[in-house]
């Protein structure tokens, strides 16, 4: 059943309610308590009322199955776009777009993005919001030069950011929910001819155990905030391998451990490779570790400066895509380049933006990148990464929805486009039989090593 969902006057009322925000400015008080939400985003639209006020989450479809709950059709399927963008048309639109969708758009004369209305359906339970104005109100703050955080809760951290360092903690602690699991997670990849490929198919738990309802405590400097896990069981080459990926609060000391079961040798590695710009396990070369769902992992290899907000048009509210009677994976992925454009929604929202140069010393494979995140969802957004030469190398896309079930979102399914060779790819893909299913948290034994050891069987 669905969680009752408070009007959002009641839902902003209640979470404005108690101390004054300390940790804010006066005037930045006085804007949360009137202007913006918990999460700092502007509640009123545009000056041209082409982005909406936010109003609360979108409602199921009369045709959303309960029995079925991870396979959630499209709330807005009858709309039609209000315009299409591609080539010919660029540059009326070009201070809406990311440098990378403009070199997309010029380089393939096929593609194009069709602009729907925009719906902002941000979706957060109470105590995530409690939490939001405990943040604002408290000592919630960076530490180790942006490399960790204290005196925090879960919730968004920083409603005003004023680094990009904030901003990217903004992401990292992003609330999707607080499990989920899918039964049938994929990747794959599209080269230059249209060949698909399935890089992994399998089993998905991904968890953040710092958004456990029943907490009331602040986040320890050096707990884990978020941990997955896959079981994979396709193609023939992967079947019976296993990863875990647990990230810690501390990305400088603690940082990240991974492990991974290779069933050919039996036994349970360390994988530290699985981060930074590594290429992705399922990314079939299209991709890094670090640009998963637009960036994912340590931020110490770095220095993020926040530009400012903006308005874009970045992909939203995708539910047909994700949606296997409307657009199955054989017609989204039929087009090569490019996702089917008939299969993705771009909508005009306001995004920060953070530019993200390598540090002195520091190598990978994208010496710069520009990051752009939805002020509602701070996991949803796009990023272009750029090669040594300054040129647009890979553009990523988070492909997101939120829950009708239960409060939440699913902003982890993202596609990566390499405009060096023209192959893309689509990961975390949960589309085929379940889709992404809220449930509580597994045991933190289910995420070691050595259940990984005890369950690897081919």
């Amino acid at each position: 059943m669905r969680h009752a969902i408070p009007r959002l006057s009641t839902l902003l009322l209640a979470a404005l309610a108690g101390p004054a925000f300390a940790a804010v400015t006066a005037e930045e008080a006085q804007m949360l308590a009137t202007t913006h939400t918990p999460w700092g985003a502007l509640i009123a639209g545009n000056k041209d009322g082409t982005i909406p006020a936010y109003t609360g989450p979108v409602k199921p479809p009369a045709n959303y199955d309960t029995k079925n709950p991870g396979l959630r059709p499209d709330p807005f399927a009858a709309e039609k776009p209000l315009f299409s963008i591609d080539g010919k048309n660029l540059d009326p639109h070009a201070s809406k777009l990311s440098e990378g969708v403009k070199a997309m758009l010029k380089k393939y004369p096929g593609y194009r993005i069709d602009v729907y209305p925009s719906h902002r359906i941000a979706s957060y339970p109470p105590f995530v919001i409690e939490n939001m104005k405990k943040n604002a109100a408290g000592a919630c703050k960076t530490i180790k030069n942006g490399l960790g955080i204290e005196g925090c809760y879960a919730g968004l951290p920083f409603p005003f950011p004023k680094t990009g360092n904030e901003v990217m903690w903004n992401r990292l602690l992003k609330y999707d929910t607080t499990a989920f699991y899918s039964p049938d997670m994929s990747g794959r990849v599209v080269d230059t001819q249209g060949n698909i490929t399935v890089t992994g198919v399998g089993e998905m738990w991904a968890e953040y155990p710092i958004y456990d309802p029943k907490r009331t405590t602040p986040i320890s400097t050096d707990e884990v905030f978020e941990r997955l896990r896959i079981d994979y069981n396709d193609p023939a080459r992967k079947a019976g391998e296993k990863l875990i990926v647990v990230d810690n609060i501390d990305l400088q000391d603690k940082g990240r451990r991974a492990y991974s079961y290779l069933p050919g040798m039996r036994r349970v590695k360390l994988a530290p490779d699985i981060a930074y710009d590594t290429p992705s396990p399922t990314g079939g070369g299209a991709g890094t570790v670090d640009e998963a769902a637009v960036f994912y992992g340590s931020l110490d290899r770095y220095d993020f400066k926040l530009v400012g907000k903006r308005e874009m048009y970045i992909p939203y509210n995708n539910y047909r895509i994700r949606d296997r009677n409307a657009c199955p994976t054989a017609v989204a992925m039929k087009t090569k380049n490019f996702l089917n454009p008939d299969c993705v929604r771009w909508e005009l929202h306001r995004v920060w933006e953070v530019k993200a140069t390598l540090k002195p010393g520091k190598r990978h494979v994208y010496p710069t990148r520009t990051i752009f995140w939805d002020e509602d969802l701070p996991g949803v957004g796009i990023s272009d990464n750029y090669d040594s030469a300054g040129q647009i190398y890979r553009v990523t896309h988070s492909l997101p929805i939120s829950f009708y079930e239960t409060y939440g979102h699913s902003t982890d399914e993202w596609v990566t486009y390499d405009l060096a060779t023209g192959n893309y790819a689509r990961q975390q893909d949960v589309s085929g039989k379940g889709g992404w299913v809220p449930t509580a948290l597994q045991p933190d034994s289910f995420f070691s090593p050595e259940v990984l050891a005890g369950a690897g069987v081919r």
